[in-house]
């Protein structure tokens, strides 16, 4: 039986990603490269894109560089605290780019609007093409692994229900609760309690925690009791990791 604590899924792991992760367009890959092996060149931001739950991929790009082609999609998950080394986790979605027709394309903006409202849409028209990325396969690499998953377990997953919160919480308790972090370092093993502890991650499974060090980075999860999904919950274990006596009293009641 292994001890390691428990984690999001590869599905769950790549809706977080995609529902809050910056963009690019990578040319076509025989193997998928470790980050920023691409010429800079060599890769295009689009001005603004969406992931749908099939795990298609909407983009506008300027007209000049609206040609369909066979592509990468990347989307980096990044620390929402300023790390050595940001990139918490990285998707690849690998397709087909196609152009939209403008008529279906302002369809389908009507629609997107509802869910992500976006002035960038009212350009479709003027200077700025839709295209659609329809996947062929998809890759998530993070500190839990590297994975394909199937464009089933991404449909049926669902993103972490605190991911876009997260950076805002990690960076109120870097910022102003210092006294927490320091709390935090109980948990560590002991020859990584002298080392810089940052706050990583949170998710519903528990917190990461990054330690720097001079002989390196270190990341570690302080896992929940159990998964969560209400504030309430999340202030429950935070206070639990943290020792408050309170949290004990209500638990003997």
């Amino acid at each position: 039986m292994s001890d390691r604590p428990p984690v999001p899924g590869p599905g769950e792991r790549a809706r977080t990603i995609a529902a809050r992760g910056p963009a690019t367009l990578l040319p076509p890959l025989p193997t998928l490269p470790p980050a920023g092996a691409q010429r800079q060149s060599d890769r295009v931001v689009p001005i603004w894109h969406h992931v749908h739950a099939d795990g298609s991929v909407t983009v506008l790009l300027p007209d000049e560089q609206a040609a369909a082609a066979t592509t990468v999609v990347e989307l980096v998950d990044l620390a929402p605290v300023p790390l050595r080394e940001p990139v918490r986790g990285l998707l690849w979605i690998t397709g087909r780019l196609a152009p939209v027709n403008l008529a279906e394309a302002r369809d389908l903006a009507l629609d997107l609007v509802e869910e992500r409202p976006d002035p960038r849409l009212l350009d479709l028209g003027h200077g700025v093409t839709m295209l659609r990325l329809a996947p062929l396969s998809m890759v998530i690499a993070d500190a839990d692994g590297t994975h394909p998953v199937s464009a089933e377990a991404f449909a049926a997953a669902a993103a972490d229900p605190f991911c876009h919160r997260e950076a805002g919480w990690l960076r109120h308790l870097e910022l102003s609760h210092t006294d927490v972090i320091h709390t935090l370092r109980r948990h560590l093993p002991d020859w990584l309690r002298g080392g810089h502890v940052r706050p990583l991650g949170l998710d519903r499974y528990g917190l990461r925690l990054r330690v720097e060090t001079i002989e390196g980075d270190h990341d570690v999860r302080l896992a929940f009791e159990r998964p969560i999904t209400t504030l309430e919950d999340l202030s429950a274990e935070l206070r639990r990791l943290v020792g408050c006596p309170f949290v004990a009293l209500q638990a003997g009641r």
